[in-house]
């Protein structure tokens, strides 16, 4: 299969990277030192187990240069995800598939206003993946999985078939019974987690382990389990001790990219996480009052790391 990575970060890298090592034609779509590092080194996954090396078949800042593959796997950051779907239409054919991994639960929908909604799938991916330095990715986590399905959750030939190549690459991935409920589970996570780690700055270690911190995360998960629900997705009943139990599993020292972007005053995820929980929960009529409060402590950073507000740090 032909497959092109757009955007070449943690999640992206890592999981084209095990579809390279498995045989796949893997085509890489990156940009300064990160892309010229990758065509002088191939990219570099760095794991618990070791190193592993691709050099895939196309390493590349030109959609154009590629021509049309079988699969994208979309992983710029969302606030990224509407220029990237205008420049990646190169690479679509015909019979193409578009696969957002994307944190949130607006990807889809707005890759589908892009590009239409024929080669768009929902995805989700689950990893602790960062690039560290041009060229090289650590993975640090035993959790690494990716999810996909049609978003109407119809059986497809087409998801089947990725399913498939996944799994002779070694990935566990799945095509869960409802894609959109599979997005909101994980949205709880990551907008909770993500959210209360830019807020107090603290590694998922400590936050699970102090009493007071650990309810504000509860409390985060319910609201945004309420904003779901209001909204017609059939979260379970056990969606936020599910949820308090990954937490429990992860390695101590993990944070998010959210938390990492704003501690480092880079542009990120802000809007698409608990920023989405805000409006969505505005829409549906669902009060959100502690992501209020992260949303709007988070806002004034965000805005100078996007050069429309200036103050020292």
């Amino acid at each position: 299969m032909r497959i092109a990575v757009f955007g070449t970060g943690g999640a992206g890298g890592y999981f084209g990277a095990q579809l390279g090592r498995a045989g796949e034609e893997l085509i890489l779509i990156a940009r300064g030192a990160h892309l010229e590092a990758i065509r002088r080194d191939g990219l570099i996954i760095e794991t618990p187990a070791g190193e592993l090396v691709v050099q895939p078949a196309l390493a590349t800042d030109d959609p154009q240069a590629a021509g049309p593959v079988d699969l994208v796997l979309v992983g710029v950051k969302a606030w990224q995800l509407r220029d990237a779907a205008l420049a990646m239409r190169p690479l679509l054919g015909p019979a193409s598939i578009v696969v957002p991994l994307q944190n949130g639960v607006d990807a889809p929908a707005e890759l589908a206003s892009v590009l239409g909604p024929g080669p768009v799938l929902g995805g989700l991916c689950g990893t602790f993946s960062q690039v560290t330095a041009p060229g090289r990715i650590r993975s640090i986590g035993p959790i690494n999985v990716i999810r996909f399905g049609e978003l109407d959750n119809r059986p497809s030939e087409r998801a089947e078939r990725l399913l498939a190549v996944f799994g002779r690459a070694g990935v566990k991935a799945e095509i869960p019974a409802d894609i959109g409920r599979a997005l909101w589970e994980k949205f709880l996570l990551v907008t909770c987690f993500g959210g209360v780690g830019a807020l107090t700055r603290a590694p998922i270690g400590v936050m699970r382990s102090v009493p007071e911190t650990r309810r504000l995360l509860e409390r985060c998960l319910e609201e945004a389990l309420a904003v779901g629900r209001a909204r017609g997705v059939r979260l379970a009943e056990t969606a936020v001790a599910d949820s308090l139990a990954l937490i429990d599993s992860l390695a101590p020292g993990s944070t998010t990219s959210l938390q990492r972007d704003l501690a480092d005053g880079r542009p990120s995820e802000l809007e698409a996480w608990n920023g989405a929980v805000v409006r969505l929960g505005h829409e549906a009529g669902v009060p959100t009052p502690l992501h209020e409060v992260i949303y709007h402590a988070m806002l004034p950073g965000e805005r100078r790391a996007r050069g429309s507000l200036a103050f020292p740090a």
